[in-house]
């Protein structure tokens, strides 16, 4: 099979050159040739690998000089790799090698290799596709695992004994399930297998690579397929025990509650068809985190899980800390989504109240949108009237809040007294009082007792003011 005219980036056409110039092979492998054969040009990745029977670096600084623009190199020679940017592609050149591993580390010990040695060290045989970039047989395939035969299958298997593969680089386990869950292929069952009976070596893997993939098997577009491969792998139970301990069902005088493992799974991929927002994702992945802790069954309520929203709000920091997600406002966002995820579906089911739905806004602020899309994404019912029920009386909170939000603007409320002009009137310093008064003005807003005004907020602030045994000093200014 030759695909020489799918090679349309001016990079093959320069590399091409060089190779023959210098008497070397040059071959593209990896993920562009996957992409391109499961006939996916319009979104192959803008990362190209480029194996060279040689040195790596030395063709990358020659691939550098030859464009004609300036690109920016960098050179990694602990791993004998070079990597040019150019526009939005990266192009990373390696030399062809041979590995070997130790049994505590998944750090390979290198020799230089043969393009087959390359192919063979490879994690799946899909991955191990090549084109000849050489002038003689320029944009041949070179597939010496059957790796097009696979993608034909829709087949995730590897280059050698998958037992030695995922015991070498344990890693190469998760990256399966990702390409799986990806690709929607299956993972050959003697492969499969082999993460079982090689899970626990996941344990020597660093928590920054197992949280990448983790985010990228979050990216996908049902990402619920992919963390019930690593359920059924035994792997979630050590690199995420929190969404493990969700699985199963109780039952007590034959009242059973749902398994919250796979509803919370629906609930991911419901909200992954509508938005790509990792973190929303991540909301959607931990809104009952903290389930298992709270179930309690009540005989004259069933099952119950009081406070789980809070409870698992309060979890999420210690869950991000151990992933190495980020703990900035990210998790923040996170945080929230799942402390608040129960008010709209309250609003829901109950008449709802101007006062409830702007307590909803001004809780919510900037997030309130992505909020209503997490609720509407829990509605994981079977039954298709319930679904359509449920969906109608979301949309009649959604048109409350609009109402609500163009009369009083709560979104962004920022109150008309500042604690500035509350110490001005008073002749007071920072202090306690100064706050109870912010905060009597702020429910007052909420709850309705006034309008969103100077005026209003003011005559408040003189009312709080004097039950705190305080006297005005200083009028307020016209035009205030």
């Amino acid at each position: 099979m030759n695909l020489a005219g799918h090679l349309k980036h001016s990079v093959f056409q320069i590399i091409s050159s060089i190779a023959k110039e210098e008497g070397i092979e040059a071959y593209v492998i990896g993920g562009f040739v996957r992409d391109l054969l499961i006939d996916k040009p319009d979104s192959l990745p803008k990362d190209i690998d480029i194996v060279v029977i040689g040195s790596g670096i030395e063709m990358a600084e020659k691939v550098k000089r030859a464009i004609d623009e300036e690109v920016p190199l960098a050179i990694f020679k602990n791993f004998g790799t070079a990597m040019i940017k150019w526009g939005d592609t990266e192009v990373e050149f390696v030399g062809a090698r041979r590995e070997s591993y130790r049994r505590d580390s998944r750090k390979p010990m290198v020799e230089n290799g043969t393009l087959e040695d390359d192919q063979n060290r490879r994690d799946f045989t899909i991955n191990a596709l090549a084109l000849s970039l050489n002038k003689q047989n320029y944009g041949d395939l070179l597939d010496p695992f059957d790796g097009v035969k696979h993608l034909e299958e829709g087949l995730i298997t590897t280059p050698r004994n998958p037992g030695t593969t995922f015991s070498d680089d344990p890693l190469r386990m998760l990256r399966g399930i990702r390409f799986a869950t990806r690709l929607e292929f299956t993972i050959e069952p003697s492969t499969f297998e082999a993460i079982i009976a090689n899970r626990e070596r996941i344990r020597i893997v660093s928590q920054e690579r197992i949280s990448d993939e983790l985010n990228k098997i979050m990216m996908t577009l049902q990402p619920g397929r992919g963390f019930l491969l690593l359920d059924q792998s035994g792997l979630l139970e050590i690199v995420f025990p929190e969404l493990h301990a969700m699985k199963g069902v109780d039952e007590v005088n034959g009242q059973f509650h749902k398994d919250n493992f796979l509803h919370t799974l629906e609930v991911l991929d419901n909200l992954a068809y509508r938005s790509d927002n990792l973190w929303l994702r991540w909301g959607a992945l931990l809104h009952d985190i903290a389930k298992p802790r709270t179930k309690r069954f009540e005989p004259d309520n069933g099952w119950t899980f009081h406070a789980h929203e809070f409870i698992g709000a309060k979890m999420i920091p210690g869950i991000f800390r151990r992933l190495k997600l980020p703990l900035n406002e990210k998790m923040k966002y996170v945080q929230k989504l799942v402390q608040l995820h129960l008010r709209p579906i309250v609003l829901s089911q109950e008449i709802v109240t101007d006062s409830a739905v702007r307590r909803l806004i001004f809780d919510a602020g900037e997030d309130l949108e992505d909020l209503m899309s997490l609720c509407e994404a829990d509605i994981t019912s079977k039954n298709e009237r319930t679904v359509k029920r449920h969906l109608k009386n979301f949309q009649i909170v959604r048109e409350k809040i609009i109402e609500i939000e163009e009369k009083d603007s709560v979104r962004n409320f920022q109150p008309p007294i500042s604690g500035d002009d509350i110490q001005r009137a008073f002749g007071i310093p920072p202090s306690r009082s100064v706050g109870i008064i912010k905060n009597a003005i702020k429910e007052a807003i909420l709850d309705g007792e006034i309008p969103n005004e100077f005026e209003a907020a003011y005559q408040l602030m003189l009312k709080q003011g004097e039950s705190l045994g305080l006297t005005v000093q200083n009028e307020k200014e016209k035009g205030d």
